[in-house]
């Protein structure tokens, strides 16, 4: 939100919210202006106004945000089809949806899923206590010949050993 925020009416940004929410809740549905103006109760000239006032970007641009962030939520984790990913998301076209993920992103969509995989796999995402504990010889026999050997520095080899 920017610095505007509190010289607009609290009534006002009470209705921009909802219509916020209700474009949170179902990103992968249609959300034109008079809709979403429709919900808060307002014009569409002066929703789209009003909620870029409010929140620092046109609503259009906050639902691909949205739709964008979801479908690298399923990228990430799960294994279903792009394609399938870019419908259950809201994009009627799998062009459509590659052109704009790369645009917001930077990337393709099969680029983050195979980073994601990638990065799933590597062996920094384990915290390195863990990692180093699971590189370590059995500890209870390591300890066990440290102790052995440390005992027969003291105290000389025992019968067992000499035979």
């Amino acid at each position: 939100m920017n610095d505007d925020l509190p010289s607009q009416d609290p009534a006002l940004l009470r209705r921009l919210l909802r219509a916020k929410d209700r474009m949170d809740a179902a990103s992968s549905e249609d959300w034109p202006v008079q809709r979403l103006a429709d919900v808060s109760g307002v014009s569409e000239a002066h929703f789209a106004r009003s909620f870029k006032d409010a929140f620092g970007i046109p609503p259009h641009r906050y639902l691909l945000t949205r739709r964008i962030e979801r479908a690298t939520a399923l990228l990430r984790d799960t294994d279903q089809p792009i394609t399938e990913i870019a419908f259950q998301t809201g994009w009627e076209s799998l062009g459509t949806f590659g052109r704009t993920f790369r645009d917001i992103t930077g990337e393709s969509p099969s680029a983050v899923r195979a980073r994601a995989r990638a990065e799933a796999q590597e062996p920094g995402r384990v915290p390195v206590c863990i990692l180093g504990a699971a590189q370590r010889p059995d500890l209870t026999t390591a300890v066990s010949e440290k102790r052995r050997r440390e005992a027969i520095a003291i105290n000389g080899p025992s019968n067992k050993e000499i035979l």
